[in-house]
């Protein structure tokens, strides 16, 4: 992630562990799909952007192997630190402000990291440089405006409170900067950078329990934003986290839009 004071997803909170558990269990699938196709193996140079947890770091290490070189960065490294080892470099990095660490890697990614970045521009253009000639770009971002639901299937007020909360919650990310249609933009601005061969899908979950481990850990994280804002009050966020932990909800994520090209 980047370094800004109005970040709302802070990764120092108990929460953000859960959150990444989640999304490991969402989206690690599709993530590892696209490197796999990549042909990653043995002596590769990769550089995870915002690497946040440890699923993806840990996987790329084992692909690359004693040979290859994994640099992980985030701004908080806090929850990435257990997995700084050979051959594995853990950096502190602000990847919108400063000059990437390190060039000529084979495979530069990040995942719903960019959508968070306020000079979203620059931070792509480092991960560019940073590629040699050949490498591929892989960037994995959430589209909420593509379908800004919690629950789709709104039919009861369960899920109406389920929905109004959501909303809540990406009024409070686009007045920190975030932009909630950045995944539809990928594949231009890849091929605007200069990448060749660019490509793109999209996994969209409806329902699973990570799902749910995912709004209850990120509803728990923003509660007091929530109510400083008057977006909900206190007994509307126990009654949804009880509906959640009822299971008796279909909750879906926003669309992960995957887009790689090579340089």
């Amino acid at each position: 992630m980047t370094q800004t004071d109005g970040y709302l997803l802070d990764n120092r909170q108990t929460e953000a562990g859960q959150r990444f558990d989640a999304f490991a269990t969402l989206f690690d699938p599709t993530t590892f799909r696209h490197m796999e196709r990549f042909g990653i193996g043995s002596g590769w140079r990769c550089w995870e952007v915002g690497a946040g947890g440890t699923s993806v770091v840990s996987w790329l290490a084992k692909k690359v192997g004693p040979t290859g070189r994994v640099v992980a960065t985030d701004i908080d490294t806090s929850w990435a630190a257990s997995a700084a080892r050979p051959p594995v470099e853990i950096r502190v990095h602000d990847v919108g402000a400063e000059e990437p660490p390190g060039e000529g890697f084979d495979l530069v990614h990040a995942r719903l990291v960019l959508v968070h970045v306020p000079d979203r521009e620059r931070a792509l253009r480092s991960m560019v440089k940073a590629l040699r000639s050949g490498g591929r770009l892989l960037i994995e971002d959430a589209d909420p405006a593509l379908q800004p639901l919690l629950c789709p299937d709104e039919h009861g007020p369960e899920q109406q409170l389920a929905n109004r909360l959501r909303h809540g919650f990406r009024k409070l990310l686009a007045e920190r900067g975030a932009d909630l249609s950045y995944g539809r933009k990928l594949p231009r601005l890849l091929r605007e950078a200069g990448l060749r061969e660019v490509e793109a899908d999209a996994y969209f979950p409806v329902t699973s329990t990570a799902c749910a481990d995912l709004e209850s850990a990120t509803i728990r994280q923003i509660r007091d934003q929530l109510v400083t804002a008057g977006i909900a009050s206190n007994e509307d966020i126990d009654r949804h986290l009880a509906n959640v932990a009822s299971g008796s909800m279909d909750l879906a994520t926003a669309p992960m839009i995957s887009a790689w090209g090579r340089k």
